[in-house]
């Protein structure tokens, strides 16, 4: 199954049986600080950013928000009530008058994609696929250009799945599919029109599931080799810098009943390999470590984050900042929230507006009871170095 960020969001689980000797998380002060935003819905995870200049970002999830360089305002979306019958899972911010965003809906869900005009979210016609019974879910979004956005996702057609790449050319989004044997992709990222990559994974997830890699070479899509180091790896995310420079995150789990740990992956222009990323702990049989997001700030200034689990068995979660200098990644001290009954927060999606100005998205307990359940999670930072740990 694919990774359910909704259950994420507000997750009790209790991952990973076995316990390894690594890093612990970085103390001292972050240099990001938590940024009130609203949250208009029962549930109000964010699971994707985007940004057309410091002044004009969406974040999408469980709700649509959107910051005008000062504050972060609410905006509501076709179908998207915070009810986990609808999610965003991906936007792309084109100008003040134009983003798009993609997710699925309903109970038995289907893609939908919706165009932001500069005053209001509509609901746009998905491309026609070629059985009446088809039916798409989108994962994942990145523009190149106004006129030259890809979409990325499956297609389940007559009990069987597909990869599904869609292509906005200024005029219509087009469908493309390749087969698949049970597998996933749900990152996306590009630096050129002939430089594309999507990642995500093959198999169960948490279960004997590897990783999966494909790019568009501005002809085709085909499948990249990638590394799979441990039992069951998955990749989340992707960041293209270069033909010859891209990361992807994730998760590996390295044997049967260990922990779940963090994976970092890189593309030199030749082929995928693995690079030795951080863990909180693990120091007990519970303490898993996940990386959901990255971002880049420049190819020595990166920040890959998601969540890891508490050591005593609560299931409490935190947020995880991990970052690049070039050399090695370390963990970088991360704010959370003040908790209420249930620490659980976790981040999502990061974008990066300007040398050092750096956004991070999530979701939160909202250290209260009864609504929101999930609240809209938000990190800023002006500062391109990390603190000193």
């Amino acid at each position: 199954m694919r990774i359910n960020k909704t259950k994420v969001a507000s997750s009790l689980l209790l991952a990973g049986l076995a316990a390894v000797c690594v890093p612990a998380r970085a103390a001292g002060q972050s240099i990001f600080q938590v940024v009130p935003t609203p949250n208009e819905n029962p549930n109000n995870g964010l699971f994707a950013v985007s940004a057309s200049s410091a002044n004009d970002i969406w974040a999408v999830g469980e709700a649509a928000i959107h910051f005008n360089g000062t504050t972060w305002t609410a905006f509501p979306v076709p179908d998207i009530k915070g009810d986990n019958n609808g999610t965003l899972e991906g936007v792309a911010d084109i100008s003040p008058t134009e983003a798009w965003a993609v997710g699925n809906v309903g109970t038995s869900p289907r893609q939908e994609i919706w165009n932001w005009n500069g005053t209001a979210w509509s609901l746009f016609p998905s491309p026609p696929f070629t059985a009446p019974g088809d039916e798409g879910l989108l994962f994942a979004i990145t523009p190149i250009s106004a006129n030259d956005i890809w979409t990325v996702g499956s297609l389940v057609t007559d009990g069987l799945g597909n990869f599904l790449f869609e292509h906005w050319d200024g005029t219509a989004w087009t469908p493309t599919t390749i087969a698949n044997g049970g597998a996933f992709l749900v990152g996306a990222s590009s630096d050129a029109t002939n430089d594309v990559w999507a990642v995500g994974y093959s198999g169960f997830l948490g279960s004997d599931s590897a990783t999966l890699v494909y790019h568009y070479d501005g002809t085709k899509w085909q499948h990249v080799a990638s590394p799979t180091v441990g039992v069951s790896d998955e990749l989340y995310a992707v960041a293209a810098l270069a033909p010859n420079n891209v990361w992807a995150v994730g998760t590996s789990i390295a044997a049967l009943h260990d922990p779940t740990l963090t994976l970092i992956e890189h593309y030199d222009g030749t082929g995928w390999s693995v690079v030795p990323s951080p863990n909180v702990g693990p120091a007990s049989a519970n303490q898993s470590n996940r990386l959901f997001g990255i971002t880049a700030v420049s190819a020595t200034d990166i920040w890959a984050f998601g969540s890891y689990f508490a050591a005593d068995g609560s299931g409490f979660q935190a947020t995880l900042l991990e970052h690049w200098d070039g050399t090695s990644w370390t963990i970088a001290a991360s704010p959370d929230p003040k908790p209420g009954d249930f620490l659980s927060d976790v981040l999502f999606a990061g974008v990066v507006t300007a040398p050092g100005n750096v956004w991070i998205v999530g979701s939160e307990d909202p250290a209260t009871t009864g609504k929101p359940i999930t609240a809209t999670l938000a990190l800023h930072s002006t500062t391109a170095a990390p603190a000193t740990q």
